[in-house]
């Protein structure tokens, strides 16, 4: 089999077979293909696309390209979510314990932000001592003492994945359906993933656009997890205005433990529940309506037992459980400075990218993988779409560390609020839900 007979079948339009792209993902895995040719071929994707089938086989040949996880030896099941980021989102911090609060242990390898999309493990460790690096050994132990486990990719994962990425950047081949799917499947498979929530972002905020494009990309990986073997509910969710009221490394960990407590703006508290609704019933293998298993993970924070799953998962990574306990001894900021309205009505838009971007400004997130962030820099958004104001009246309370950043943060922030006379409606925090369990049909 030779590689640019590969490439010239998908670039004259033909469906690869299984065997192409076996040989292919493992010619990229081992180097013995050249960048020029991995990228002739992801331009031939991007542009003549791939059916279910190609894109199955593609995302298991990744996930096989390094090791796969077998938990099975510490997890009845495994139940894995996945958010395609956000501004503000910091879901899996609240999801987690309230999930293993009712019974059902959970392990999660999370990753770091890049760009205006923050990073379960850059909030992680704005804690004190914890440990987002664990042996696969430390890993598995965790979970099987604890019932949790939440820390940094572990192994060999989907190493392929991680190859063709950079040059899909590179090449301007990102926005390939085909090509986003499989790789956010693949690294979910070779996590040992068995049932699958995902969180498909859409609008300002996201890489998906369009409630149309984030629908696409939603069937076709709930599609590609009933074609491997995995139970999979995609959900979709607003990011047109940043989720909850926090953005910012320290401040969201601070967010995230109020609504532990029970007490959290309302989008931030109805997404975190149907999430956990959603992961009880696929690690439940229920077909049982939804509404009683949301009920059951909101009852953990009503009674603690979400909170004290939190405390008990950062007290075995390492980390300061004082802390956790007191949110105020957290790293605080040296200046904080209100941002106001300038004028009166109510809000219309509350740009998500642009209050993302206005956090990295501030130094809360890397527009490289090899920036360094500032966990206590950030905002506080005190308004949301639909809400009245009034001039004067606080938009923003923004935390900082640099008076330079500051300036560039608020000349940011110019931007990201736009005003209406008349009442507007509040935004929806789901758009839809699609599972692997619906028949989609084939393109």
């Amino acid at each position: 089999m030779r590689v640019t007979e590969i490439i010239a079948h998908k670039r004259d339009g033909g469906a690869l077979t299984t065997s192409e792209i076996d040989f292919f993902i493992k010619s990229v895995t081992d180097g013995s293909i050249e960048d020029y040719q991995v990228s002739a071929w992801l331009m031939a994707v991007y542009l003549r696309g791939m059916n279910h089938r190609e894109t199955t086989d593609l995302t298991l040949a990744m996930a096989r390209s390094g090791d796969v996880l077998d938990l099975s030896d510490v997890l009845p099941i495994s139940v894995d979510k996945h958010s395609s980021g956000g501004v503000g989102d910091k879901t899996t911090l609240i999801v987690l314990p309230m999930v293993a609060a009712c019974g059902i242990p959970v392990a999660k390898m999370s990753g770091r932000g890049l760009g205006f999309s923050g990073g379960t493990l850059d909030k992680l460790e704005a804690i004190p001592g914890y440990r987002v690096t664990l042996s696969m050994a430390e890993f598995k132990a965790t979970v099987q003492q604890h019932g949790i486990v939440l820390a940094g990719q572990s192994g060999n994962l989907a190493p392929a994945d991680g190859k063709l990425y950079a040059l899909r950047d590179a090449t301007a081949t990102v926005q390939s359906l085909p090509l986003i799917a499989s790789s956010i499947m693949s690294k979910k498979i070779a996590a040992g993933a068995e049932a699958i929530v995902l969180d498909v972002k859409l609008g300002r905020g996201a890489f998906m656009k369009t409630e149309e494009e984030a629908r696409d990309l939603a069937k076709l990986m709930a599609e590609i997890g009933k074609l491997a073997g995995r139970r999979v509910v995609a959900l979709l969710s607003d990011m047109n205005q940043p989720l909850g009221a926090m953005v910012g490394n320290t401040l969201e960990v601070a967010e995230a433990i109020q609504l532990l407590h029970g007490s959290a703006p309302a989008d931030l508290y109805e997404h975190c529940v149907t999430v956990a609704g959603h992961m009880l019933r696929l690690a439940r293998r229920s077909n049982e309506p939804l509404e009683g298993f949301i009920e059951e993970a909101a009852a953990t924070l009503k009674d603690g037992r979400a909170f004290s799953k939190f405390r008990q998962m950062v007290a075995a990574q390492g980390g300061d459980v004082s802390v956790v306990e007191n949110p105020e001894r957290l790293a605080q900021a040296k200046i904080i400075e209100e941002y106001p309205a300038t004028q009166s009505g109510y809000v219309a838009v509350m740009d998500a990218e642009t209050v993302g971007v206005a956090s990295v400004d501030l130094g809360a997130g890397r527009e490289r993988k090899s920036d360094s962030i500032d966990h206590a820099v950030g905002l506080v958004v005190h308004k949301k779409v639909g809400d009245p104001v009034a001039t004067g009246e606080s938009l923003f309370t923004i935390h900082a560390n640099d008076s330079a950043k500051l300036e560039q943060a608020k000349q940011r922030l110019a931007n990201a609020v736009t005003y209406s006379a008349d009442p507007v409606p509040p935004l929806p925090t789901f758009y839809g839900t699609i599972s692997s369990d619906e028949t989609i049909q084939q393109p």
